[in-house]
Formats: structure tokens, C-alpha cells, sequence
């Protein structure tokens, strides 16, 4: 590892969760799609919203949802083990996760041991999903990478991101970033389309064609603490963070101990019936730029700086704390604090981070 993350009090890797699972495909599941490769009808796969080249996913693979559509099927391919050189140790695995309407249900949403909202074009947004403690069968819709995520990816040891494609000026850099970069094509049955659904918004990956076990813990190189909470807070019942065509609302469940997710006014629901419910919210104010690059309408990318320092509202246990945050350069992490300078820890269980434009 290229720096291994710190042990101690409060911090995620110090504790051991047991042996991490791995991803499986059940008989109902490996029945549930047509072949990749394949829209519903004739013709070549239609391209991510004018991104790189057309999609070819293996015509071979096949399965997917958690909740499978009635679509037609074929006879699902050999499962191949990843290999041993494929993935080094405690690299996560990062999936950029599309977020229009058409998008949801999501599928494997709700098992991200971190979730980072973004703005993009329109005013739109979208999910970057990481998983280290536990792979799930099935993750998306997926869909394009963005500048600004190669900087966010940087604290991590050479994670994987799956993407469907990228802009052709950023596709260069995204090779020789480190990182691991999985389109469609690369890995045969990695990725599969839903006929039941309209393009673009029905690729799926299968992150067990990509990795052979969960990385665990050590692969979280966040940054974050988790422990107990900090003295003071204010009661908070709900937040609501918008963006100019899309709106996020957390409202603290009691019940479950967890803040219930809508997007753009309707409850977030994975395709399998549970709702994403993270731990913990983080609502972190950074500067957003354009970026030099823009799509095939022309609009620029946003390029959302997540080096640097600024505020940020944590919400946690039914309470919002105001916290500073600080990022010293690319390859660290992102760490919290209370107006005292003690850090500000999180708790245990799934953390989703939205980025807001700073005032």
C-alpha cells in the first residue's frame, strides 16, 4: 500500500468486522437479463450521454438485478475467478452511478460503505459508490466518469473505478491516473444491459466478475473517525440540499437509527426493496468550478474541489454539528473537526457525502 491508514481510537480500520463476503450470483439473478452487448432490439449499444466511444459490453454475459425484470434471457457463460494479479490488496472498488429519474431504482446502492453525491451538467447529480466491506451481486445503472472524480479517487491505494465511458479528452488522463479503470469490453461479464429498461439509463456491473472477495476496512483511506459523538449539536429532523434540477432530502429515522433518503421528493428505494440509509450524512460547502472540459451539448463539466478546507454540517444520531474540513493535498484524506480542533467522528455504519457549492 501506498500509505496504509492510520489504527487507532475511533477509526474504522482498527476494528475487524469479521470476514468480508463475497460476491455471489443466485440461479434467480443469473436468469434475469439478456445477453450484454444487446439494447432491446437491433442496433449498435447507444453511447453514455455522448461520452467515448459506443458501449460493447460481452455479448456473453448476462443476469443481474436484484429484483429482475420480466425480459428475455440466454444461457448464462461460465463464471471465470477474478484473477490474483487483478486487484492488489485494499483497493476499494468505485462505481460512478447514474441519478436522473429514469435511473431508479438503484441496485447495490444501499450496500456502499460510502456514497459521494456530485453535481453535473444541467444542474443534475450523480453517485459515486464505494464498497470495501461487502461487494454486491449487482451495482447500478452505471454511467460516466468526470474530471474532479480522478482527484477525489486519488486518497485511495489504486482503487478500481467502473465507469461507462468519459469524455475523449479526459479518457488519457483516466489511463494514467492510479488507478484501475473498468469500461465495458474490458472484463468479459462484468457488465450486463436491463431490456427492461431504457438506454442509457441499464448497464449494470457485476463486481464480483471484477474482484474476488471484498477488500475490507483497510481499504476506507477516507480519512473519516467513528466513535462517539461530540458534545453539543442542534436537533435536526431533516436537511434538504439542492441543486438547480435535483434535490436531496435526509430525514432521521428513530426506528432505525439511520437517515431515510428522497430524491427529488420521492423516498430513494433499491430495486430489491430496502432503502439506502446512511449512518451518517456529511454535507461538505466546497468551491465548484467549471471545468475545461464539456460535453457533446457543450455545457462544462463541474469540477468539484475536494482539496482544500472550508465547512461542512455532519449529521449523525438525530443532530447536525458544524464542522470544519480539511484536505492537505490529493493523496490524503478528508478530515473533520469540531470549532475546538478535536476531530469530529462519524457513526458506524454507511457515510454519505454531498457536496455543496460554498456561499
Amino acid at each position: 500500500m501506498r500509505r496504509g491508514r492510520r489504527r487507532g481510537t475511533g477509526q474504522r480500520g482498527a476494528r475487524a468486522r469479521g470476514g468480508a463476503p463475497r460476491a455471489t450470483l443466485t440461479a434467480a439473478v443469473a436468469a434475469a437479463l439478456l445477453a450484454a452487448g444487446c439494447a432491446a432490439g437491433p442496433g449498435p449499444t447507444p453511447d453514455d450521454d455522448g461520452r467515448g466511444s459506443a458501449l460493447q459490453p460481452s455479448r456473453s454475459a448476462e443476469a443481474a438485478t436484484s429484483s429482475p425484470p420480466a425480459v428475455r434471457t440466454a444461457s448464462p457463460p461460465a463464471v471465470k475467478p477474478a484473477s490474483p494479479q487483478a486487484v492488489k490488496a485494499a483497493s476499494p472498488l468505485a462505481v460512478k452511478i447514474d441519478n436522473v429519474r429514469a435511473a431508479r431504482p438503484h441496485t447495490g446502492l444501499e450496500a456502499a460503505d460510502v456514497v459521494y453525491v456530485e453535481p453535473v451538467e444541467g444542474g443534475l447529480s450523480r453517485l459515486m459508490a464505494l464498497y470495501a466491506t461487502k461487494l454486491p451481486s449487482t451495482v447500478g445503472p452505471v454511467r460516466s466518469a468526470r474530471e474532479s472524480d480522478l482527484e477525489l479517487l486519488r486518497q485511495f491505494d489504486r482503487p478500481t473505478l467502473a465507469f461507462s465511458g468519459a469524455q475523449r479528452k479526459l479518457l488519457p488522463r483516466i489511463d494514467s491516473a492510479p488507478l484501475r479503470a473498468e469500461q465495458p469490453g474490458r472484463t468479459p461479464g462484468a457488465w450486463v444491459r436491463d431490456l427492461g429498461r431504457p438506454a442509457p439509463h441499464n448497464l449494470y456491473l457485476r463486481p464480483g466478475r471484477l474482484m474476488s472477495s471484498a477488500p475490507g476496512e483497510a481499504a476506507l483511506t477516507t480519512g473519516f473517525r467513528y466513535g462517539a459523538a461530540p458534545s453539543g449539536g442542534r436537533p435536526e429532523s431533516a436537511r434538504t440540499v439542492r441543486y438547480p434540477a435535483a434535490r436531496f432530502t435526509f430525514t432521521w429515522s428513530k426506528e432505525r437509527d439511520r437517515w431515510l433518503i428522497d430524491m427529488d421528493g420521492a423516498p430513494a428505494v433499491a430495486s430489491g426493496g430496502k432503502r439506502p440509509a446512511p449512518a451518517t450524512v456529511v454535507v461538505q460547502y466546497v468551491k465548484v468550478r467549471e471545468s475545461e472540459l464539456h460535453d457533446s451539448r457543450g455545457n462544462h463539466s463541474p469540477y468539484v474541489e475536494t482539496v482544500g478546507s472550508g465547512r461542512a454540517d455532519v449529521l449523525r444520531d438525530g443532530k447536525a454539528y458544524e464542522a470544519a474540513w480539511r484536505r492537505g493535498s490529493a493523496t490524503d484524506g478528508t478530515a473533520f473537526s469540531t470549532a475546538d480542533g478535536s476531530p469530529l467522528r462519524f457513526a458506524e455504519g454507511p457515510v454519505w457525502v454531498v457536496f455543496a457549492q460554498a456561499g
